[in-house]
């Protein structure tokens, strides 16, 4: 059973948003529109922006030596990623810069074309950047492999490392990272000792420093890692080793500006995409992982995970990401970043983390940042100078091997795809980015046909009866090995075949189907479970489409219902899923062999078809002027007895083995109209066995001594009460009930017909309702409609009335063993309503009829519609085969008109 919740609704203005733990996951685009235009500055983000400042300098200078580039470019790029792409773009707390990532790339470009050449394949990048972030698709970038996309990262890294290595050895780098690699054992026969001492020493600070214990060490690391070891590193090489190589910035007036490209034109495009690909790849990886870190921070969790303290003020809310706009603003900054003769910008996932944990609000931080690297440009020329190349480079090497992380790597391999991931390395490494990742998509592509492709076909002989195990996809590849090993199992035997997989295509279902024809129609019996054993045996067409096997009432709607060109929907699905199987959305369930992921989304689209060219869901609609023929009765009932054959049955067959092995034990005695909308089963929640019904028109109890001729609903009720010994009584009426508005229609010369004797047993109802000396009976919350449902509502009433002036109710009333119930179920709004108990129990209260809600505890049943999941509870499985139902000679579908005059033409039971 579902448990009853009540839901409180808060809509107030100060409603908190909902917290990351809850599970909601909010879009990273677009952000919440920003209340006000003023730029603020908090101390927070004066005081992370220094953080990241001294961060940023030595990174863009280590970088700048590792691009070959001049040094001033790093300087440049960090103040404009800072600035204009801190105020521009999309993720206010991350800061970008010259690009870790595009270092090989950048390196290999000004070796090839030139640095001024360089900048202007820059701008071309920048542009295509805007182009796309215009066209919104930054997140078509996210959609490339995690797998291929941590490996281009981490295959850059160690190119990187292999690159600076060279530099903290004291000499220059090779030209590609296998030259790099083949060239460190001669490097290393002649290596001076001072530049790999001042290496070691900036790589041992950066390793020690944020782990320094006591209160000294908290203290001393809200200096950065980077500037100390780095600082460290140039005293120590000014006292020891003042003959070290040095940063050397060349005056500003000899700086190079961009010109215009020159070279292949095939060549310089490919190097505008390769900048393109990697600097948006890198920017927005790095803009999600901000908003996850900021989600962290405003959850109180840190990277220890460690509660916030009881006292520590709340942190600040951030808006999410807009991925287009960072993608924007990224381009605005290179094409800005190039026109300078800056290097390559995009997000950097060290600064902005750094960003973070500082403290930073907003963009205020990422601003300021750039502003204090522009002043550093300018003032501290000379302070720069001092710095050695070999600690520069270390750090950057640090920064090469954190990007093979192996957090990724394990992430990766549990996900069955390092084969793509180290692909992708090697590739870097090897030839390139674009090329790596030309590769690592290939390798993608190829695993994911070798999984398609490969299907374990497993037999074992369990006594007599065979077990067919089927491990991967089932496509048209795997055919050939199914035919082959299912031919081979004896003829009429038992089979269990067991699929585990989520596709299976057309070709590989029609083996399945044919072979289980066979065997079935020579006497074997097939089962077919999935990997859990549940048995599965539900089409796709069923289990995807309107239908469900818990609801054959609605199969009319789904198998019945032609499309335009009279080809009826199933038949249309069938052919449009090209397979006839699904994947089991119930265990337990008895369902068919798992089928094609497509077919569900197909069946999906079938059926929105089906409601564009036949909105009312009726067969008859007619279509381009013709009207679609209906189905003849007989047709649909043998379709309705082969659908409950096909999804229905094995789903009951055993509950209703067991009731005709007990008997049957219904608690309640159901006596309900006739009327065709009023499905009991559906409406009360209930399955085989639980109701014993009585159907009529009109929902009539004829009061003991009635004249012959009326004795079957009589009859009914003393089966009821005195051999099954059922525990309640329910008479139920329904809106727009036709028998009480033909009861209303009746005069004096009505013809004396079957169903104007059998409407006369309302006459009390009619003449109750016009009394004086009887309240009118009413829903709770409003008034009746109209006398029509005024008439619905009393003659329930008037109905109990008759039941207990029959000696068997009455006798089990005194004993207190029986209940009775009055009900009005409204059709058009499906909504139930019970009367109140002291009016069911005739003891003269206020007849009111009260509302049952979807959370009720004081009605609830113990067949829950939403229990779908035990196989035993047989949930509302629709109407045929629900219930013993008795029929009343009378019970016809609809009143006739008793006139002959269409009178009642209009009115339905």
């Amino acid at each position: 059973m579902s448990a009853c919740v009540r839901i409180r609704h808060d809509h107030t203005a100060h409603s908190s948003p909902p917290s990351r733990a809850s599970g909601i996951k909010r879009p990273h685009s677009p952000p919440p529109p920003r209340r006000g235009g003023r730029f603020r500055i908090a101390g927070a983000d004066l005081s992370a922006s220094i953080t990241v400042f001294l961060i940023a300098v030595p990174m863009s200078l280590g970088l700048a030596v590792a691009m070959d580039a001049p040094l001033e470019a790093g300087l440049i790029s960090a103040a404009v990623g800072g600035i204009v792409a801190g105020l521009l773009g999309g993720t206010p707390l991350q800061v970008s810069g010259p690009s870790a990532g595009l270092t090989v790339v950048t390196a290999e470009l000004i070796q090839i074309y030139g640095w001024r050449t360089t900048c202007a394949i820059t701008i071309g990048a920048g542009l295509l950047q805007i182009l796309l972030g215009s066209l919104r698709a930054a997140r078509g970038a996210l959609a490339v492999s995690p797998a291929i996309v941590h490996g281009t990262l981490a295959g850059i890294g160690v190119a990187i490392a292999l690159a600076q290595l060279h530099i903290v050895l004291g000499a220059s780098p090779q030209s590609s990272a296998a030259a790099n690699a083949l060239a460190l054992p001669e490097q290393l026969g002649r290596t001076s000792p001072a530049a790999p001492l001042i290496g070691a020493l900036t790589i041992s600070v950066l390793v020690v420093w944020p782990r320094l214990p006591g209160r000294i060490g908290r203290a001393v690391r809200r200096l950065p890692a980077a500037l100390a070891s780095v600082a460290i590193a140039t005293a120590v090489a000014a006292v020891a080793a003042p003959g070290i190589a040095r940063v050397d910035l060349p005056s500003w007036r000899s700086h190079a500006v961009p010109e215009l490209p020159q070279g292949p034109v095939l060549a310089l495009a490919t190097a505008v995409l390769t900048v393109l690909l990697v600097a948006s790849l890198e920017s927005l990886l790095a803009a999600v992982a901000v908003d996850k870190l900021t989600a962290d921070r405003a959850g109180g969790r840190t990277a220890d995970s460690s509660p916030p303290a009881p006292d520590a003020p709340a942190a600040p809310r951030v808006q999410r990401s807009d991925l287009d706009r960072e993608l924007r603003g990224q381009g605005i900054a290179n094409v800005l970043a190039g026109l300078l003769g800056g290097l390559p910008v995009s997000g950097g996932a060290v600064r902005s983390s750094a960003n973070v944990r500082a403290g930073a609000t907003g963009r205020a931080a990422t601003v300021l940042h750039g502003v204090w690297v522009l002043l550093a440009a300018g003032l501290l020329v000379t302070a720069l100078e001092w710095i050695p190349l070999a600690a520069l480079a270390a750090l950057v090497m640090v920064v090469g091997f954190q990007m093979v992380n192996y957090a990724h790597i394990r992430n990766v391999h549990k996900h069955r795809e390092f084969l793509v991931y180290g692909a992708t390395i090697t590739g870097v490494v090897l030839f390139g980015v674009l090329e790596g990742v030309a590769i690592g998509i290939a390798v993608a592509v190829a695993v994911a046909l070798h999984r398609l492709a490969r299907t374990r076909i497993t037999v074992t002989d369990q006594g007599g009866q065979h077990l067919v195990v089927v491990r991967g996809q089932l496509t048209f590849l795997a055919v050939p090995r199914l035919s082959r090993t299912l031919g081979q199992l004896p003829r009429g035997g038992d089979a269990v075949v067991e699929l585990d997989g989520f596709f299976m295509d057309h070709a590989a279902y029609e083996t399945i189907q044919d072979w289980s024809d066979a065997q079935t129609a020579q006497g074997g019996r097939v089962v077919f479970t999935g990997r859990s054993g549940g048995r599965i045996a539900e089409p796709a067409s069923a289990a995807h489409s309107c239908c469900r096997p818990w609801t054959p009432w609605r199969n009319h709607h789904c198998h019945d219902r032609p499309d335009r060109s009279g080809q009826p929907a199933d038949a249309r699905r069938a052919a449009a899923t090209g397979a006839a199987f699904a994947p089991d959305e119930n265990p337990g369930a008895d369902r068919g062999p798992a089928g094609s992921a497509g077919a569900e989304a197909d069946a999906r689209a079938a059926d929105a078809a089906d409601a564009t060219a036949n909105p009312t869901g009726r067969s008859d609609t007619p279509g381009d002027g013709a009207a679609v023929p209906r189905r003849t009765g007989a047709h649909r009932l043998a379709s309705g007895l082969s659908s409950f054959q096909r999804n229905t049955a094995p789903l009951v067959r055993e509950e209703l083995a067991r009731l005709a092995r007990e008997g049957q034990r219904p608690s309640q005695l159901f006596i309900t109209c006739a009327d065709s909308r009023l499905v009991t089963s559906m409406i009360t929640a209930s399955g085989p066995g639980d109701l014993f019904t009585v159907r009529n028109v009109g929902n009539l109890v004829p009061p003991p001594g009635s004249e012959a001729g009326d004795d079957s609903v009589g009859a009914a009720i003393e089966y009821a009460v005195d051999v099954l010994k059922v525990e309640s009584i329910t008479v139920c009426g329904h809106s727009g009930c036709g028998a009480m508005q033909a009861l209303m229609g009746t005069r004096p010369d009505t013809p004396r017909t079957s169903l104007w004797r059998w409407l006369r047993h309302g006459l009390p109802s009619l003449e109750r309702m016009t009394s004086r000396h009887h309240a009118w009976a009413r829903i709770s919350g409003r008034l009746p409609a109209d006398e029509v449902e005024q008439l619905c509502l009393t003659n329930v009433v008037q109905q109990l009335d008759h039941l207990r002036a029959h000696e068997s109710v009455a006798r089990r009333l005194a004993e207190g063993a029986l209940q009775l119930h009055g009900m009005y179920f409204h059709v058009g709004e499906a909504q139930a309503y019970l009367l109140a108990e002291g009016a069911s129990a005739g003891s003269g209260v206020d007849e009111v009829f009260d509302r049952v809600g979807p959370c009720d505890p004081n009605h609830a049943h113990p067949y829950d519609i939403t229990n779908l999941s035990d196989p035993t509870s047989l949930t509302a499985l629709g109407d045929p085969g629900d219930h013993a139902a008795v029929s009343v000679p009378t019970g016809a579908a609809g009143p006739a008109d008793p006139t002959g005059s269409g009178e009642l033409e209009r009115t339905s039971a």
